[in-house]
């Protein structure tokens, strides 16, 4: 444990930081994976829905410095093309 005043501080905002980016990172998982399960039903309509929220999700954490933006943006680029064949294959 800490013995400064300041660094119980930190310690108690550091734990507040962790629980809010656990939370946020939680959120991100749980969408992608309904995104990808729509994906797998071939419901297109659903999984363009899905990755809508995955885009809000993913940006919303990396303007808050949860995720970096490189990585939200890999990760959206990753989803789109996940979203592309199953287009493909609802066409023909």
């Amino acid at each position: 444990m800490p013995q400064r005043k300041t660094a119980l501080k930190s310690l108690r905002a550091a734990k507040k930081r962790r629980a809010r980016n656990l939370f946020v990172k939680k959120k991100i998982k749980d969408a992608i994976k309904s995104f990808l399960k729509a994906v797998k039903n071939q419901d297109s309509e659903k999984a363009k829905q899905q990755l809508k929220i995955v885009y809000k999700e993913l940006d919303k954490a990396a303007a808050k410095g949860v995720v970096h933006k490189n990585k939200a943006a890999r990760k959206k680029s990753r989803l789109t093309k996940k979203l592309t064949p199953a287009k493909k294959t609802q066409k023909q």
